[in-house]
């Protein structure tokens, strides 16, 4: 199967002459519908288009069924987020010729004469809110964003004041090189009250960083009405990311979160992070989500109700988890949560009680896990503080 993927843009493209050259000699075409109509004046007579669609299995069996190489339009860079990605994931030992155009963002970059050396892009197109995330974690100095209909340029900007970004502004490209072409820079306030044409992407300028913790002090978290002791203190905290690996974590569970202060710095620390913090107490969702926006951290996932009546198989499985709370039935919960990891998933616990020390012990011995770390910490006038760490072992 031999493939040439053609990069265009919003309005009727000039071809170089060998791509003319190729046009002339090709039969079958492929594009969407706006693609065609740019593109048909310059097409052969009996020419046949394979419009690109759902169901793609659909398209794709049309491809498998020719001959014959197909020419294929696709919107700017087919390499970006595009079409040319698509071909290499289904068709792996295809010829796949791809001649680029400026992706949108590119072009956004230009109109705004912006310098991109620093860009990096984001797509929330039919995708998740976690790239971005990431990106705005890491207070990247310029973020091109590729949108869709629901998550526009207003959604964007609601969501970075959502969670405190106040220190970007928003650059809004929309129909770019079409009829109805509009470049504007705006405050994000200022991007709520536009409508947006439905073809657009935006660039988010960082205008100043954020300060940024290495351990954020215990006093700048809300916690719990009269329970000021009810967090994991800063010191302890960030050993208990240490002993949970969390740089080399993909998805990390934290079991009894309360204000949240595990969970927030373990995105913090690492952005790309998958978090599903659980909790029992219903007053520590918004106490959470307060923390969130306070600090900047969008795409933690808290599932609030006593963690025994979780569907736990509903949520990704954990590389790493955090045993903050068991409502004292430690040993009933190690066994459910043995139910879903997989071999090398870490659990830390940190005891104060010697019972709980001597039933997680126990209970990594029934359950096949190793117990690989143990530390002892004390912080001021508080009482000792015991760090465990296992891991499921092969097998068991």
């Amino acid at each position: 199967m031999v493939f040439h993927v053609i990069g265009i843009g919003n309005s009727k493209p000039l071809f170089s002459k060998e791509q003319n050259e190729l046009i002339r000699n090709t039969t079958v075409f492929s594009g969407g519908k706006r693609h065609l109509e740019l593109v048909k004046d310059v097409l052969p007579k009996n020419y046949q288009w394979i419009y690109i669609k759902s169901p793609m299995s659909t398209v794709f069996q049309k491809y498998e069924s020719l001959q014959t190489n197909v020419v294929i339009f696709a919107s700017g860079n087919p390499l970006f987020y595009g079409f040319s990605n698509t071909l290499q994931n289904k068709y792996p030992n295809a010829a796949i010729h791809t001649e680029p155009y400026f992706s949108s963002i590119q072009s956004l970059a230009n109109k705004t004469n912006t310098n991109s050396n620093e860009l990096i892009s984001v797509s929330v197109h039919g995708r998740t809110w976690k790239a971005l995330d990431a990106a705005l974690i890491q207070q990247k100095s310029l973020i091109g964003v590729l949108t869709d209909a629901d998550k526009n340029p207003k959604a964007i900007a609601e969501r970075l004041l959502q969670y405190g970004f106040t220190n970007y502004k928003i650059s809004i490209g929309e129909d770019l090189e079409g009829e109805q072409e509009k470049v504007q820079t705006l405050t994000l306030s200022e991007a709520l009250h536009h409508k947006y044409h439905k073809l657009n992407c935006v660039l988010l300028h960082r205008i100043k960083k954020r300060k940024q913790h290495f351990g954020i002090q215990d006093r700048n978290f809300k916690g719990l009405p009269g329970r000021p002791n009810m967090i994991t203190k800063m010191p302890i905290r960030l050993t208990t990311l240490h002993l949970l690996e969390i740089l080399n974590a993909k998805v990390f569970w934290d079991i009894g979160f309360c204000t949240g202060s595990i969970a927030i710095e373990a995105k913090l620390k690492n952005p790309n992070l998958e978090v599903v913090a659980f909790e029992k107490r219903e007053e520590c969702e918004e106490i959470l989500y307060h923390n969130q926006k306070t600090f900047g951290v969008p795409g933690i996932r808290s599932v609030i109700g006593d963690f025994f009546d979780q569907e736990i198989q509903a949520y990704n499985q954990p590389d790493t988890v955090f045993i903050g709370g068991h409502g004292g039935r430690l040993e009933e919960l190690l066994k459910k949560v043995n139910q879903v990891i997989t071999p090398n998933t870490i659990i830390v616990m940190n005891t104060v009680k010697e019972t709980s020390n001597k039933i997680f012990k126990e209970s990594c011995k029934i359950l096949g896990w190793e117990l690989v770390e143990e530390i002892n910490l004390t912080l001021d006038l508080h009482n000792p503080i015991c760090l465990l760490k296992a891991t499921k072992t092969e097998g068991k």
